[in-house]
């Protein structure tokens, strides 16, 4: 298996008075392959490790290396690229276009790739598919229920085959069957091969993860250990 993600001593300090160190020497390496939980209760540090590993921010010391990039040495066009070609990131609020269709919000996902518009739509079809939302691709976001939405987000996520997905309580707003079948999803992508890392602050998706990274006041307390 090859590394999608390492974080090494990773600190994250924010300027005040006193400064507020939200990570604190943070070390754990994420595999292809693995189906991973970051779960922790607020102010764990749980969002400033998503923002480091999706390359929204840079550390303050340490490294954090997406597929081998260390974000802190790249400029902001170089962390771009990666973010475009290496991850995909689903978030609790879904951030759906309300008026476009669910092909044409997943379509979104590969503009930042130069992809032709025609190539947008047919992948973003097949990754509607994927998700089991292939019969809604026409209808407009604005009318799908929160599940549909959310597997409209994931579908956007998959849509450029990244290395890894980074999904951030993806079950947040959802009610507790469309939870249920988010978590159902995430395993049948798991299993055909997609790397999958969850933030999360529930116990429950935490526990349904195959590995589990927990954080507490900005360090890890336990560690499930590395997919064999």
């Amino acid at each position: 298996m090859s590394a999608v993600l390492e974080l090494v001593e990773v600190h994250k300090v924010y300027p005040g008075t006193p400064p507020v160190e939200s990570l604190r020497g943070v070390t754990f390496t994420v595999d292809s392959g693995e189906l991973v939980a970051v779960a922790g209760p607020s102010g764990s540090g749980k969002t400033t490790l998503l923002n480091l590993a999706a390359g929204l921010d840079r550390p303050s010391s340490g490294s954090v290396r997406i597929t081998g990039h260390p974000v802190e040495t790249l400029d902001d066009r170089q962390l771009s690229g990666v973010r475009a070609h290496r991850l995909g990131v689903v978030f609790q609020q879904f951030v759906l276009l309300e008026r476009l269709s669910a092909t044409e919000n997943v379509a979104t996902g590969l503009i930042y790739r130069g992809v032709p518009a025609a190539e947008r739509r047919q992948a973003a079809r097949a990754a509607l598919d994927r998700v089991g939302l292939g019969h809604r691709e026409n209808f407009p976001a604005a009318h799908l229920s929160g599940g549909e939405r959310q597997r409209v987000a994931i579908a956007r996520a998959l849509v450029g085959r990244p290395a890894v997905v980074l999904a951030d309580e993806p079950t947040g707003n959802l009610d507790s069957v469309a939870g249920q079948g988010v978590v159902a999803l995430l395993h049948e992508l798991n299993a055909d091969g997609v790397t999958i890392v969850v933030i999360t602050h529930d116990e429950r998706i935490a526990g349904a993860m195959r590995r589990r990274v927990e954080l507490r006041d900005g360090v890890v307390v336990h560690d499930s250990g590395r997919a064999s």
